[in-house]
């Protein structure tokens, strides 16, 4: 299997993604394509005492680079020759198995749309991330591609999202919830009533685990597995997760410096609280998953460092093993409402 990787997207680029390469090649026997300036891949690979590109490594040169304050919906077109564009191609083409870039969100999103295409009968792609939940994590979908939905988007996240459970996560018959103020049918704006009414028929179809509205208390304490939600709700409920395991780490550790038997109780704990920081590490993810996209993209964080792109490869090699695209394409039909037929006055040109 080869995963394409943006070496010049993000933070920490071209080192973490050079860096992440090498290791994912030695962990996980991919072969991996770095695609940037090559000499300033040379360098890093250099610097790590390689005077040779190694085996399983490629290169293939992209002199630009996308950059955040680039149009993030004409970045890749304005720079044909960028590690995005040229990496996203190369994609398209078939000369890799999935793409990987901690680069902007927005240009990804884009260019993966127009570039490499969504799923047929898909209307839009989302962002799918793992959040670390009381139920053992579940994929959060949307998070913020969308930012104003419709039921029938809803509806087709919760699809996606149930494959991607399913198949990556493990979780057979995944739950599937909505996101909203409350359980009940009523609860929330015209969007969540209307998309509750068609993720209840999926569910009485057998199509998905619908178990009905979710709250976001009960969503981080584990209810489902699946946690739908319009762009804009639900990249509030992810940054509102972030914030509070900020705060929350922070308190923690100024509970245990704040005198000598406190820090001599934090030595007795160390290893739960080692734990904590491995949970709440979205560099143990490794990236967000694009669903509804044609091919397997994958989207790290921009301030991943080497750990969570090689993290980022080893998901998008679960993804692309995965079988969700075939999934989504061979069941697309149920994701999709009737088209209307155009009124008689209409049909006719009008009065």
């Amino acid at each position: 299997m080869r995963i394409i990787v943006d070496a010049m997207g993000g933070d920490n680029a071209p080192e973490a993604p050079v860096k992440g390469a090498l290791q994912a090649v030695k962990e996980y026997g991919v072969e991996v394509t770095l695609v940037g300036r090559g000499e300033d891949i040379l360098e890093v690979l250099r610097r790590e005492g390689l005077d040779e590109v190694p085996a399983g490594v490629s290169i293939t040169h992209a002199g630009q680079v996308v950059e955040m304050c680039d149009n993030p919906a004409t970045a890749f077109k304005e720079k044909k020759d960028s590690s995005l564009t040229v990496g996203l191609n190369l994609l398209k083409s078939g000369e890799g198995d999935a793409f990987v870039s901690a680069g902007s969100t927005g240009a990804l999103l884009a260019a993966a749309t127009l570039l490499v295409k969504r799923i047929r009968g898909i209307r839009r792609a989302a962002m799918a991330p793992v959040v670390p939940t009381g139920g053992g994590g579940a994929v959060l979908v949307d998070c913020g591609a969308t930012a104003e939905g419709t039921p029938e988007f809803l509806l087709q996240f919760a699809f996606m999202g149930s494959y991607y459970a399913e198949h990556v996560l493990g979780r057979p018959e995944p739950k599937v919830g909505l996101l909203n103020i409350g359980a009940e049918p009523s609860k929330g704006t015209s969007l969540q009533q209307e998309a509750y009414k068609l993720l209840q028929k999926a569910g009485e179809e057998g199509r998905v685990n619908f178990v009905g509205n979710v709250e976001a208390r009960e969503a981080v304490e584990g209810a489902v597995d699946v946690i739908v939600a319009d762009g804009y709700s639900g990249n509030i409920f992810l940054k509102t997760m972030e914030g509070a395991g900020l705060f929350l780490g922070r308190e923690i550790k100024k509970m245990f410096l704040r005198n000598v038997r406190s820090k001599l109780a934090a030595l007795l704990v160390k290893d739960g609280i080692r734990d904590f920081k491995k949970l709440m590490d979205a560099g143990e993810v490794g990236g967000t998953a694009l669903v509804g996209i044609a091919k397997p993209v994958i989207k790290a964080h921009g301030s991943s460092n080497d750990y969570a792109m090689k993290n980022a490869i080893r998901q998008a090699v679960e993804f692309a093993r995965s079988g969700i695209i075939e999934d989504i394409s061979d069941n697309v039909e149920h994701m999709r409402l009737p088209v209307k037929p155009a009124s008689a006055g209409t049909e006719n040109g009008g009065a």
